[in-house]
């Protein structure tokens, strides 16, 4: 077993934050993207 250190874990929770929330972000743009291109196309 590493020691963990709490600082290198509190900087590994933030890393996968930002990540999540960067592909949450990016999904939902890029769902709203396709629904108005579909919209656009009718």
């Amino acid at each position: 077993m590493i020691p963990l250190d709490p600082v290198f874990i509190g900087l590994l929770l933030a890393l996968i934050g930002l990540f999540l929330f960067g592909f949450l972000l990016v999904r939902r743009t890029l769902l709203s993207l396709r629904e108005g291109y579909e919209d656009g196309q009718r």
